[in-house]
């Protein structure tokens, strides 16, 4: 159990506590989710997106809370109201101090955090960098879409950022386990709602901006400023930019002491980078030839496609700008591993290739196309569907991406939700030009071997979508199912 602290020493000074007997309360644990509280807990009732956890305060408490925290308005910020005999504290913006009041009970002092966003790339870049500060030597472990913890041992999460209380409680875990550095996807919800308010970045990463998330953000502009917020109002010591983005190349005017990372030496205008000479790509790997502020050099790693050149140099440039050795980070480059879900390729004897990737923007699934446009020469089948629930308006968006840089298209569900899979493969053909050229088949293993039974074995069969995912969410059922067991379980490999 935590040490603990005092209800007062918990939310001075938001709120200043007269009564003695209630500011001296031991606060041990904090809890967001009412289904999760026990005994001796404080329960924290925020007013959410799509719930207002003020209604779950009897199931808490019932369960066995002995405090409770509610966000409130103006009028009501201070007050205590009592239910069963337990203290009810109003508190005005709760959603945004609660970082902080995270920080307090769950201590993290000397774990370097990493911080990294954009649209996509996060999960490449972060694990990237773990897999790097391990082969130099460092304890290092990743908070994101795959999972919390150390390489060898993530632990499963909803979201790729975390509520305030996880992520201070996994951080404060970590540390205590001798990590030294971790590093974070953060997401554009995670930054506006202030879960990592209160944290201090070594440093920020930014990949890239596209097409994501409208059906949270009421605008591209709203995202793009949700991302650039790491940068400016959060503790964000130092910056590495993706300078052939345009977003990135905006902010790297109010950022001038932000690196500049670029594929290309035309996007840079600052001697305060790094950039590609040259980009030569294999079946099994690329070769990025740098040079810029820290000197030339080659990266020779074992992935596929220019985005994730791209992702490549962004980590690397982001651990000189900490402070490690060039030369170290050369050498033990090729030993990093190719990341589970992206880009991730499976092969056998006489058959087409496979490649499972988490692509599920229109930008991301087009750099992943055009990627494999560069690395195979034969005919490129895509496989995937959209998501229920989510953004509307990229699945004609996919479809035109589909259409233009697929030679076969398979649509299949992702994760449909409460929505009719029908009605999402509807939504997809509307944007497609030729919808009677395009394969359907709602089941994702039987649409994986149709297209091995028709593909040569010159062929990719790209599966885009899942990435590492092990479950569909269908509207009353969560079934058990992965696109890589899949494609092992297809092509006979053990």
């Amino acid at each position: 159990m935590n040490a603990g602290i005092t209800l007062s020493q918990l939310i001075f000074p938001w709120v200043k506590l007269s009564n003695i007997a209630i500011g001296n309360l031991p606060v041990h644990r904090i809890e967001l989710d009412s289904r999760k509280v026990m005994q001796g807990d404080t329960f924290i009732a925020l007013i959410g997106h799509c719930i207002d956890a003020r209604k779950f305060i009897p199931n808490a408490i019932y369960a066995g809370a002995t405090i409770v925290l509610a966000q409130s308005n103006f009028m009501m910020h201070g007050k205590i109201n009592y239910f069963s005999g337990i203290p009810i504290i109003y508190i005005k913006r709760l959603n945004i101090c609660l970082s902080e009041l995270a920080g307090r009970l769950y201590h993290n002092k000397s774990n370097i955090l990493i911080g990294i966003t954009g649209t996509n790339g996060k999960t490449t870049i972060s694990q990237l960098i773990a897999q790097w500060l391990g082969l130099l030597g460092k304890r290092a472990a990743v908070m994101g879409t795959i999972g919390n913890g150390f390489l060898n041992d993530l632990k499963e999460v909803n979201n790729t950022t975390s509520n305030a209380i996880d992520i201070q409680r996994t951080l404060s875990t970590l540390e205590k386990h001798g990590t030294e550095y971790t590093a974070l996807e953060l997401s554009s919800h995670g930054l506006v709602q202030g879960r990592v308010r209160s944290l201090k970045f070594a440093i920020g990463i930014f990949s890239n901006l596209s097409h994501d998330h409208l059906d949270y953000h009421s605008s591209m502009q709203e995202y793009k400023e949700a991302k650039f917020s790491l940068f400016v109002e959060h503790d964000c010591q130092l910056a590495v930019i993706n300078a052939d983005d345009k977003s990135g190349a905006d902010w790297l005017i109010k950022l001038p002491n932000a690196l500049a990372v670029s594929l290309s030496s035309k996007s840079i205008l600052t001697p305060n980078s790094i950039f590609a000479k040259l980009i030569q790509y294999f079946e099994d790997g690329i070769k990025v030839s740098f040079s810029g502020k820290y000197g030339n050099g080659e990266l020779l790693v074992p992935l596929i496609g220019r985005f994730n050149a791209e992702n490549i140099l962004l980590a690397f440039s982001s651990l000189l700008m900490l402070g490690f050795d060039k030369q170290k980070l050369l050498e033990s480059a090729p030993k990093l591993l190719p990341i589970i879900g992206r880009m991730e390729l499976f092969k056998a004897k006489g058959n087409p290739k496979i490649i499972v990737d988490y692509a599920h923007t229109p930008d991301g699934l087009k750099q992943a196309l055009l990627a494999l446009r560069v690395h195979y020469s034969g005919k490129l089948w895509l496989i995937f569907g959209c998501s229920g629930e989510r953004d509307k308006s990229k699945r004609s968006m996919m479809a035109k991406v589909a259409e233009k840089y697929a030679d076969k298209i398979i649509l299949t569900d992702d994760n449909p939700r409460s929505e009719s899979p029908d009605s999402i493969i509807t939504d997809i053909l509307k944007g497609l030009e030729y919808p009677l050229a395009v394969h359907i088949e709602h089941n994702r293993y039987k649409a994986i071997s149709f297209a091995l039974n028709f593909a040569s074995k010159e062929d990719i069969i790209f599966l885009a979508g899942k990435g590492h995912e092990t479950h569909q969410v269908f509207k009353n059922s969560k079934i058990y199912y992965s696109d890589r067991e899949s494609a092992r379980k297809l092509l006979g490999i053990k």
